[in-house]
């Protein structure tokens, strides 16, 4: 194994097994990370195989990251405990705020600890996005409207995924939920003045997050790109909020990203507006463009920081009291 530094790529592989081309991309020193979809997983034991063999390919190992909310956005499923959307603790939490907090922190350790016993390092999670009604991709993924309640749950989630040895993700910088569209099919734009964003801002400013993942929307107040592309969302989250830890942008090959151009114009401009690492995610042909035409200047202080996201303690053991205890108040929730 030779020892690579993190690259500011995370790409991601079509199947259950590595090809000799994904083992390839996988060793490029401008790969830091994969991300795995649910057509990546046919049961925990292959999940777990294939991540032994992922880490195995290089050192330091690559970081593996999942989108794994709980709700609809939940990318393995049998053989995994099925948790609630986040909207449910929300609930919850309206009815009887200890109980809530409790369920959220049991909900936070199930989703690490099972990820973690198969190999997965990482999962993009809490939303933070506020939740005004009508968005078509956020939803029942907030947790609530009330931005102190999304904080409290937001806590009680991290201290969940930290007891058991994973980072937190806050997203969607700098807010996701007032605007419509989805950016996954769309480029929504979100019209208010920044003084009407604070709402949606202090989770940002009040939680200890471990990294964000930015937004392909345009904010009209501060900039003509969506935050992904803009150096002024990410100074104001550097400087403004006095966040050090890891930004992520959203999948690049989101409809909300076209806004630069192709693949390649979106990494450089993303890099260059400060992103820390970059997801291209189903898009294979544009995974070769950028692996072969990109030549930035790698800042070593940000794979740093993504090297930090990688979890610290071993995996917690499925028989653990710890475990077992949150795992039945998460049964109780979805019953």
């Amino acid at each position: 194994m030779s020892a690579l530094p993190y690259g500011p790529l995370m790409i991601d592989i079509a199947g259950q097994t590595l090809t000799d081309l994904d083992r390839e991309r996988l060793c490029h020193p401008l790969v830091g990370g994969i991300i795995l979809f649910s057509r990546n997983f046919a049961s925990r034991e292959q999940l777990t195989a294939l991540t032994a063999e992922i880490h195995a390919l290089r050192e330091p190992r690559l970081l593996i990251a999942v989108d794994h909310e709980g709700g609809r956005v939940q990318r393995f499923r049998d053989g995994f405990t099925r948790l609630p959307a986040m909207r449910t603790l929300g609930e919850l939490y309206q009815r009887d705020a200890a109980a809530g907090l409790a369920a959220t922190r049991a909900v936070g350790l199930v989703l690490a600890a099972e990820l973690r016993a198969c190999g997965v390092d990482y999962s993009f999670t809490p939303v933070l996005d506020l939740d005004y009604g009508p968005s078509r991709v956020i939803g029942d993924r907030a947790f609530h409207r009330d931005p102190e309640t999304v904080i409290a749950l937001a806590a009680a989630l991290g201290e969940g995924l930290h007891a058991a040895g994973m980072g937190n993700c806050g997203k969607h910088y700098p807010g996701h939920g007032y605007v419509i569209p989805d950016s996954h099919v769309e480029l929504p734009i979100d019209d208010r003045a920044l003084d009407a964003m604070q709402e949606d801002l202090l989770p940002y400013r009040r939680l200890a997050l471990d990294a964000v993942m930015a937004a392909h929307v345009i904010y009209e107040c501060f900039d003509c790109n969506t935050a992904v592309f803009s150096s002024k969302w990410i100074d104001y989250l550097r400087n403004d909020i006095k966040f050090d830890g890891v930004v992520f942008t959203d999948d690049l090959s989101m409809a909300g990203a076209g806004v630069v151009g192709d693949m390649l114009a979106r990494v450089q401009t993303a890099y260059a507006a400060g992103c820390d690492m970059l997801l291209v995610c189903n898009a294979p042909d544009s995974v070769a463009l950028v692996l072969d035409n990109w030549q930035p200047q790698v800042d070593a202080r940000r794979g740093q920081r993504v090297g930090k996201l990688l979890p610290q303690q071993p995996a917690m053991a499925l028989d653990d009291t710890a475990y077992l205890a949150a795992l039945a108040q998460v049964a109780a929730l979805t019953a």
